[in-house]
């Protein structure tokens, strides 16, 4: 993957946080982009309410995963920093 290709996709991946991020502030919680890495695995920080909440997990997987999944099909997973 080269760099304009490797860019483009972290807009986006930007893009969509932007667009889940209410829905964790609405719960005192945030979501922040870190890294994505060579094998186009994204790497988030869930902060807030988020970050120590039981249901971290759940909200990873089936929120922000699922949605950038959905939109992006080269990313291959979202893990938590």
């Amino acid at each position: 993957m080269g760099k304009k290709e490797k860019e483009k996709i972290i807009a986006r991946i930007k893009e969509i946080l932007d667009k889940i991020r209410p829905y964790l502030v609405m719960d005192g919680g945030d979501v922040t982009f870190e890294e994505l890495t060579n094998e186009l695995e994204v790497k988030v920080r869930l902060t807030g309410a988020c970050g120590h909440c039981p249901f971290s997990v759940h909200t990873l997987k089936a929120g922000v995963e699922q949605t950038l999944l959905q939109e992006i099909p080269q990313i291959k997973g979202v893990f938590t920093v």
